[in-house]
């Protein structure tokens, strides 16, 4: 399964194919390749997959995204807190 996670641009450099962006993600800033994403300007949302900004994303699509991830997370997190429970359960 692939994934692709917005991010906000923060700044760019360079000019056409040697576009890259830093692009923050929540607290983590990484630099992607703005190649396919002529367009798109600081302050934008976008799309990244493996190092690349493959689309840009309106900021209201972006923050339901980021909500629907943290109700990911937190599921993930009370799953492993379950699990947790059952294995302390299962052991003497």
């Amino acid at each position: 399964m692939c994934l692709a996670i917005p991010g906000k641009i923060i700044s760019i450099e360079g000019k056409a194919l040697t576009r890259t962006g830093a692009i923050e993600f929540g607290a983590v800033m990484r630099e992607a390749s703005l190649a396919f994403v002529p367009e798109a300007n600081e302050g934008d949302y976008v799309i990244v997959h493996a190092g690349i900004a493959i689309s840009i994303l309106n900021e209201k699509e972006a923050q339901r995204t980021f909500s629907i991830l943290g109700e990911l997370e937190e599921q993930d997190e009370e799953q492993d807190k379950e699990r947790g429970k059952e294995r302390g359960k299962e052991q003497p």
